[in-house]
């Protein structure tokens, strides 16, 4: 019986399964659909769909430099370190980073539709698909993110081998090897130290405000704070937020490299503008963090393998 494109397009839509696997499969059972549908479970779809429920919370970070202006971070999950630590796994993360820079995607869903760069007979769900039936264990795509620098540069850095990745954007005429370099130090501190925000003009009234309403709760619930007068449970407060912004704000932060052990990442960055003869400011940072908010298998091996052999 003769293949036609129809009847490829009508069982690749059926499963999720590439161009190429489909046509081979109704070759193979000369063109029965339902036959050929069991043919690709039979031969790796399945295995992908039936590993797609289980907890991917493993994984790696990476981030590409395409040029100065444009880098692109992205994680991808695996179920076990084991399988982050594969050098399959690791190529095809790279290649996930390599298509993020590339591309124009404005979400996941438009990302993983898109034709797969390493192999244009695919879109980048096929690709995912087909690496989870070579590695045998769910793996997922969870997020990526492509930062263009404007009116400055883009800076990298990746932690503990894949375990965070970030990237900085700077606002500054001066981009040579002495600025991005104070930049990577920056990036390296945001890898560290988790900022939330640049500085505090990023924060909204709303959220002040809330926490400080929730400062003056705890004061209010302990007995000896809560006698005090009105003035001095302001003055706490104010003392208390100022404090938390300090931590979460990148500029505030004490600069991890600080000779001093005071200068602030903000002062640095004068300084640094100073050294380079033009000003040098932070627009921005991404830093993603491998399974941050995924919850975590709790493993235990040995009842698993009693499950395995019935007992």
């Amino acid at each position: 019986m003769a293949i036609t494109a129809a009847m490829v397009k009508e069982l690749r839509e059926m499963t999720g399964a590439g161009m190429m696997d489909c046509k081979k499969a109704l070759g193979e059972t000369n063109g029965d659909m339902d036959a050929a549908v069991e043919f690709l479970r039979k031969n790796g779809q399945a295995k992908a769909e039936k590993k797609a429920g289980r907890i991917a919370a493993e994984g790696l970070c990476t981030v590409v430099l395409k040029d100065d202006k444009t880098a692109a971070v992205v994680e991808v999950n695996s179920e076990t370190d084991f399988v982050a630590k594969n050098e399959t796994f690791r190529e095809f993360v790279e290649a996930v980073a390599a298509q993020a820079v590339e591309s124009d995607a404005a979400d996941m869903d438009a990302f993983m539709a898109e034709t797969w760069n390493a192999d244009t007979s695919k879109t980048v769900q096929e690709a995912l698909v087909d690496k989870v039936a070579v590695i045998g264990e769910n793996l997922k795509i969870r997020r990526f993110e492509k930062v263009v620098a404007e009116n400055g540069c883009v800076v990298s850095y990746v932690h503990g081998g894949g375990r965070i990745g970030v990237i900085v954007e700077a606002e500054t005429s001066a981009v040579n090897d002495t600025v991005k370099e104070a930049l990577t130090n920056i990036a390296m501190q945001i890898a560290a130290l988790n900022p939330k925000y640049v500085s505090r003009d990023e924060i909204s009234e709303e959220y002040i405000a809330h926490e400080k309403e929730i400062l003056l709760a705890q004061i209010m619930n302990d007995p000896k704070e809560s006698q005090k007068p009105e003035k001095v449970i302001n003055g706490m407060i104010e003392g208390r937020v100022s404090k938390e912004l300090k931590e979460i704000c990148l500029v505030d932060q004490v600069y991890v490299k600080a000779e001093d052990g005071k200068q602030t990442v903000g002062k640095y960055l004068e300084q640094v503008s100073k050294e380079a003869g033009a000003p040098v400011s932070v627009k921005r940072f991404v830093r993603f963090e491998t399974g941050e908010g995924l919850e975590k298998k709790n493993e235990d091996f040995a009842a698993e393998v009693a499950a395995q052999m019935g007992k």
